[in-house]
């Protein structure tokens, strides 16, 4: 609050206040309504005008945050007058009126055009504040991204390993938290290994995932397909083999009605690269298995 004070401000606030009280009872009544100080106003001396009254009290009320907020708020209800009752009945009556009209509207014009420029202020400031937000956030998906990246390159020579295994298994998941999709890492069904869900617009697709040295053939179809026939109706799989897939595989995995999605490594690198986001990546392929019943969709074909 004190810091929309200026020297404009203080100007226009004292002189309608000057304008808008003639009697001294009523300018004592409105500054003590304003928060002036109760000690402050009984030094008031009958020898002392109105004018030699405030000419002591501004520079006061701008010494401290306290006064200068008292001065706004003096501000704000002397630019709220539409009447001035301490002003009826003078012999002049009509001449004071028109002069407090004139102070209150020009206060009142004031105030607007600051109020305008705050909030120009403010957003332009929101602006920045948002545009910094975003070029960190920018930065640091390049960075994740990256790291992302030389953590699958380091892992290519664990391939086929346990180790590896896991470790890719952990990266992937890692991936979908970058991504912000929901996911569920592995867990136990009916039995069942399940290496673990993910959930992208409004499909739920239990993963598999194969980082072996050979391609991942129809018995690894078969197997996520029997996992996820044991599901709700609308559940789907996604297998992403880092070595990719045998013909037979992508054959047995595409048909009418199709259930499962297909991923290899170029998928993982097409995201990698910011080519695509992975959700995207997901729905290209989606589209593709529903339009063709082809579970697989090479990614130098995604643009085809």
């Amino acid at each position: 609050m004190a810091s929309k004070i200026t020297p404009r401000l203080i100007e226009l606030t004292y002189e309608a206040a000057l304008k808008s009280y003639w009697r001294r009872n009523a300018l004592r009544k409105f500054l003590l309504a304003s928060h002036v100080a109760g000690t402050f106003v009984a030094t008031w001396t009958d020898e002392e005008s109105k004018r030699d009254l405030l000419d002591r009290l501004f520079p006061k009320l701008q010494s401290t945050d306290k006064g200068k907020a008292v001065i706004f708020q003096m501000a704000r209800s002397l630019s709220e007058q539409s009447t001035f009752p301490d002003l009826r009945n003078w012999e002049d009556s009509g001449q004071k009126i028109q002069e407090a009209h004139k102070a209150v509207q020009e206060l009142k014009t004031y105030l607007v055009q600051q109020d305008e420029q705050i909030r120009s202020e403010k957003e332009r400031a929101e602006a920045r504040e948002r545009a910094r937000a975003e070029r960190v956030r920018i930065q640091r998906s390049i960075t994740d991204k990256a790291k992302l990246q030389q953590q699958l390159d380091d892992m290519h020579l664990k391939v086929g390993t346990q180790k590896g295994g896991y470790e890719f298994e952990s990266w992937f998941y890692e991936l979908l938290d970058f991504c912000e999709i929901v996911n569920r890492r592995p867990y136990k069904s009916g039995g069942r290994q399940i290496d673990g869900s993910l959930t992208h617009e409004g499909t739920t697709y239990l993963v598999e995932l194969k980082f072996t040295k050979e391609q991942s053939g129809a018995t690894d179809i078969d197997s996520l397909k029997a996992k996820v026939n044991n599901m709700a109706d609308n559940t789907m799989g996604i297998m992403v083999s880092i070595s990719g897939y045998s013909s037979t595989a992508i054959s047995e995995g595409s048909g009418s009605k199709t259930t499962l999605l297909i991923l290899d490594a170029s998928h993982l690198y097409l995201f990698l690269s910011g080519a695509m986001g992975f959700g995207e990546i997901v729905s290209r392929v989606r589209r593709h298995a529903s339009q063709t019943g082809e579970a697989y969709l090479p990614t130098s074909q995604f643009h085809g």
